[in-house]
């Protein structure tokens, strides 16, 4: 039996990876025609390049529950195809005995992505995002497109650059009083982190006056806030690009603020339940081979799971903003596709006889 099981997990993991690896390849491909599209004066084709691959961890963590369905159905399919299934199944193995031994490799799969997810893919993600809006924006101070925006208390703040290592290009802050009017605005080339607080350089602030506005320079300029380089490594990235525990505790920072924190619990919920979405994907994988794709062509199976995967993303990315929408919990969302998925591929193995 330990014999079988490392057979079908060869042929599965194999399967996987491959399927894996093209469908990383193509997303190169498109995001490499798009960085090309966005070519400007400091942003050239090498800093495109070292955006995109630096990107590969990120597209490798993304495609995983996709790659898992038609990886499987590739791999199980190769075997139906040979009549091995017939084989194994006449030899006496149930079809719980093979859901297992395809499970374990596409379960080194799964742990794999999460801990890519984790620790690697938010790294790379944001060393991909900082050193591109270096090169887009590093020297032109303040920019109407791109940056991020975030808020504490009365003060807005825009960063044209966050790097990952506490230093900051193009910082600005408009402070208003509770009356909705700008009373001061500070804008700084650079901030550097120096423990509990920042350390602002080439400053220029300006004191709104009732009647006058007063315009002061500084060569470096304390600033005391509660905002950290962890914290704007969150603002600075998108929710999906993300560690769970940095879309939790930023989750908890906006409530604490007073502001939307939806799309945020969203994204935690999609990444912490990605293992049991990447298990109903496979377990239908599984049902479809044995049941209605069992002598089918290894094109039209591959063509179904492709349907399949883009139906249940759709399905994710429609149920998500409708659950904001709606005020339904937003683990909902993720929570009922992958269990439908599950019930779909239990109720179709439990007629296969």
């Amino acid at each position: 039996m330990n014999l079988l099981n490392r057979y079908i997990a060869q042929h599965i993991f194999g399967a996987v990876v491959v399927t894996l690896v093209v469908i990383v390849g193509l997303n190169l491909v498109s995001t490499t025609i798009d960085q090309l599209g966005r070519l400007e004066a400091q942003y050239q084709v090498l800093q495109a390049m070292q955006y995109v691959l630096t990107r590969i961890p990120g597209m490798v963590y993304e495609n995983i529950p996709f790659a898992s369905l038609v990886g499987c159905l590739f791999g199980l399919g190769n075997l139906a195809s040979n009549s091995e299934l017939v084989v194994i199944r006449a030899a006496g193995v149930s079809i719980f005995r093979i859901v297992v031994s395809v499970l374990k490799p596409v379960g080194m799969i799964m742990v794999f992505g999460m801990v890519l997810g984790q620790y690697i893919a938010p790294v790379t993600d944001q060393v991909a995002e900082s050193r591109k809006a270096l090169a887009r924006y590093g020297d032109r101070g303040f920019v109407t497109t791109g940056g991020v925006w975030t808020r504490e208390g009365n003060t807005f703040m825009h960063f044209s650059v966050v790097q990952p290592n506490g230093v900051l290009y193009g910082v600005s802050h408009f402070r208003f009083n509770d009356d909705n009017q700008m009373v001061s605005a500070v804008y700084s080339d650079r901030a550097t982190y120096q423990g509990p607080h920042w350390m602002l350089e080439g400053v220029v602030e300006t004191v709104l006056q009732s009647d006058s506005t007063d315009v002061i320079n500084h060569d470096v300029l304390r600033w005391d806030t509660e905002v950290t380089p962890e914290l704007l490594s969150v603002v600075a990235m998108s929710p999906e690009s993300l560690p769970m525990t940095g879309l939790w505790q930023y989750s908890k920072y906006l409530a604490e603020q007073g502001q939307n924190n939806g799309e945020y619990v969203m994204a935690f919920w999609k990444k912490m339940l990605q293992p049991l979405s990447t298990f109903g994907l496979v377990l239908v994988a599984i049902s479809f081979v044995f049941g209605p794709l069992r002598s089918v062509t290894m094109g039209f199976r591959i063509f179904i799971g492709a349907i399949f995967g883009i139906v249940f993303q759709t399905s994710q990315d429609m149920l998500g903003p409708a659950s904001l929408v709606f005020g339904v919990p937003p683990i909902y969302a993720t929570l009922v596709p992958a269990v439908m998925c599950i019930a779909i591929g239990s109720l179709m193995l439990s007629r296969v006889r």
